[in-house]
């Protein structure tokens, strides 16, 4: 049947997961990190998450769809208040994006530097490669840390020494099983990236996040200056290149 519904531009959705928060039906879920109609049966075309959308990124078009199902609806609200949805494809408030300030005049980072303690250098989130959206506004003019997570334990002093004045993103290219390489060509395709950096363990699977960044370059078509940066389990720098 012919019945209103939403559209979502990938382009100009920036991942921020208001929508599925405004929309009472469950039907969009962020799959990585851009926003997604689940099935058109769970969409009743009102709109709701239509104001939500900081980048005008929905609006209701007309075309062929499966009916409204609220049965359908009715048992996925059912399953996501049992907490069987998967909070991370489903606009869960810890994957929207944010761009941090560091450098930010607020009580607790003053009393922070009063105490010589250490400051974070995160510039924005998520920071996970998997949840990232692709056009996040933060990329734009970025220099990019491409780190595997476990260097953030192996080196004492990272946010300072690799972090810092980077937008950091982390994987474990054997934990995580996916081949990064697809979303990173995006990530540099899409948006004006500076530089790249890869921090990775002496380890050999670490190997892999290397690799991704390697075919992403290429496959990006840009030619994008990058440099590799390995650390060993005792947090010593053992090479770079």
């Amino acid at each position: 049947m012919k019945r209103k519904i939403i559209s979502i531009d990938e382009q100009k959705c920036n991942g921020c997961g208001l929508c599925i928060s405004a929309c009472h039906e469950g039907a969009l879920e962020l799959v990585d990190g851009v926003a997604k109609l689940v099935s058109d049966s769970y969409c009743d075309g009102l709109g709701n998450c239509l104001p939500e959308c900081p980048t005008g990124a929905i609006e209701i078009i007309e075309r062929e769809a499966e009916p409204f199902d609220e049965d359908a609806v009715a048992e996925r609200m059912k399953n996501m208040d049992n907490g069987k949805s998967n909070c991370h494809s489903g606009g869960c408030p810890g994957s929207r994006v944010m761009s941090l300030d560091s450098k930010a005049a607020n009580k607790a980072v003053k009393e922070n530097e009063a105490q010589g303690n250490l400051q974070s250098q995160l510039g924005q989130w998520p920071c996970q490669i998997k949840l990232v959206p692709v056009n996040a506004p933060y990329f734009d003019n970025a220099s990019l840390l491409i780190a595997a997570d476990c260097t953030a334990y192996a080196y004492g002093n990272i946010h300072n020494d690799f972090m810092k004045n980077k937008i950091t993103l982390i994987g474990c290219p054997k934990l995580d099983d996916t081949d990064y390489s697809e979303k990173l060509a995006e990530i540099i395709k899409r948006n004006r990236i500076k530089s790249v950096t890869v921090l990775r363990m002496s380890v050999p699977c670490c190997g892999g996040i290397e690799y991704a960044v390697k075919q992403a370059l290429v496959t990006s078509g840009k030619m994008i200056p990058w440099n590799v940066i390995i650390i060993s389990p005792d947090g010593s720098v053992v090479d770079r290149m």
